[in-house]
């Protein structure tokens, strides 16, 4: 048997067999919330203006900002090939300063805080 076939092979057999284990081993025991069609945790019957919370927003703008961040550094290892990696890395180091002096003025103020 060559090595497509038993790798073919293989796939199928643990595809079933976890197929198998998955639709027998899990215990079915729905309640009233498991069986209601909204399992957000909300009223789906009362008002929907919740209020929302701006620490939240705030903790989310700052997560996103960083999630930019590491986009923005992610080529970093490919500018040491370039002409002049010193202004790549030079810029690279700008935006980090940047963003760890944003966060530890953020810090500073409290808006990283959840409770008051």
């Amino acid at each position: 048997m060559n090595l497509i076939s038993t790798t073919i092979l293989i796939t199928v057999l643990l595809s079933a067999i976890l197929a198998t284990v998955s639709f027998w081993l899990p215990q079915m025991n729905p309640d009233q919330e498991k069986l209601s069609p909204y399992e957000c945790g909300f009223d789906p019957l009362g008002s929907a203006r919740l209020p929302f919370s701006l620490r939240f927003f705030l903790v989310a703008i700052l997560f996103l900002l960083f999630d930019l961040e590491i986009a923005l550094l992610l080529p970093l290892p490919w500018g040491d090939q370039l002409p002049d990696p010193q202004s790549t890395f030079f810029w690279a180091a700008l935006l980090l300063i940047l963003l760890t002096l944003g966060l530890i003025y953020e810090w500073a103020q409290g808006g990283l805080e959840w409770a008051e």
